[in-house]
């Protein structure tokens, strides 16, 4: 990376699935870790446990071991300290430098009592002709996790903060698929850090107060941030306040196909009215979750649509709907539908859940008995067409 600044992580090009299957991983991912060489030689942050044994293997052919001389701990997050207990058991003396939640948490991670040293926002490490400053981050996304800076090269090294699973050999932002890193980038905001978008804001205008130039943004997920790295950090200030496109995404699950025709038409009521709209559906049931999130998290507003079944809603809609009431979005309008045969509470249960999620719902729904004949369907148009003037 520089003449002082090595990466030594793992590219997990496999990886599809992550944090167990909660967040699905098209491109794989990266484990970034990197090693400085000054007068003294500092290793930030390690990869996950499965590639332990390769990570020490490879550590050791950039470096001797015994001539590390600090391990920082950016994040107490597996992904990152996984090969901590492998690497400890070959320098146990080692100082590893964390905030005080990450040793608490490294000890509850790995049972071992190593040399922790906590820090906190403004402590700095002299290493030589650069220092390190460390910066405290909590909640993004952990209460431990912490950017380190280092001045000189004037590199922030963020951990999970700007970063995105992507796997890629080109490892920086300005080589490779500009639509690919961007998309990946909002996901990775949307689905882990947008529940902490007021902490995100007060973060980095912190950060932005300390005039610190940067010139590399290294995360410690994917692609390294290194022409106009001040780029994401604009995204990122974007993405916190409330963001939305001019989009409407319509999400449902259907039994035997009436909630489905009656997304679609609901979908040819809104364009009807509003031609410059993107409307976007998704059956919640074969959709990636994670990529549903992303696209509602764009939109500014969404229609959530299921059958009634056993007096409730269909499994992979109550599971979006718990999903969002956790990520907190904001400034969301939004509205309930669907089919049902006899008992008929879907629009009412997914009504209770939006609101409990904070989307400001515009009206009470609608439902349609059994199969919509073109009536249905109609009324079905026409409350599209409602919605988007009430938009």
């Amino acid at each position: 990376m520089t003449d002082k600044v090595t990466w030594v992580g793992k590219i997990d090009w496999q990886l599809r699935r992550f944090h167990g299957d909660e967040y699905s991983t098209h491109r794989g991912t990266s484990y970034n870790s990197y090693l400085i060489r000054d007068e003294k030689n500092v290793l930030i942050d390690t990869v996950w446990k499965p590639f332990d044994e390769e990570f020490v293997e490879n550590l050791k052919k950039e470096i001797n071991l015994n001539e590390i001389d600090y391990i920082i701990a950016n994040h107490a997050e597996v992904d990152h300290s996984g090969a901590l207990p492998l690497l400890m058991k070959e320098i146990p003396d080692v100082p590893i430098y964390c905030t005080a939640a990450g040793a608490k948490i490294l000890k509850a991670h790995y049972h071992e009592d190593w040399n922790f040293v906590e820090v906190k926002t403004g402590d700095t490490l002299d290493i030589g002709e650069n220092k390190l400053t460390f910066i405290e981050a909590k909640m993004l996304h952990w209460p431990d996790s912490m950017f380190t800076y280092m001045d000189g090269e004037n590199i922030l090294f963020s951990n999970d903060a700007f970063g995105q699973h992507y796997a890629s050999d080109l490892m920086y932002n300005d080589l490779v698929d500009q639509a690919e890193l961007y998309q990946e980038a909002m996901k990775y905001y949307a689905n882990i850090l947008a529940p902490f978008s007021p902490l995100v804001t007060r973060k980095i205008e912190e950060i932005l107060g300390f005039n610190l130039p940067v010139n590399m943004i290294a995360t410690s997920h994917g692609i390294i941030w290194r022409d106009n790295p001040a780029q994401i950090i604009g995204k990122y200030l974007e993405w916190a306040k409330d963001y939305k496109e001019n989009q409407i995404t319509i999400v449902y699950d259907s039994m035997w196909n009436a909630t489905r025709r009656m997304a679609e038409a609901i979908a040819e009521g809104i364009k009807s009215e509003n031609k410059d709209v993107a409307v976007k559906l998704f059956n919640a049931a074969n959709s990636d979750k994670n990529d549903v999130i992303t696209e509602m998290f764009k939109s500014d507003a969404v229609l959530v649509g299921a059958s009634t079944v056993n007096n409730s809603i269909l499994s992979s809609i109550s599971g979006i709907l718990d999903m969002v009431k956790g990520l907190g979005f904001k400034n969301k309008k939004a509205a309930a539908f669907g089919s049902y045969g006899w008992s008929g509470e879907s629009v009412k249960i997914i009504t209770e859940r939006l609101k409990d999620a904070k989307f400001e719902v515009i009206n009470n729904g609608i439902k349609e008995l059994w199969n919509p004949d073109e009536e249905g369907l109609e009324r079905c148009r026409e409350f599209g067409i409602d919605f988007a003037k009430n938009l």
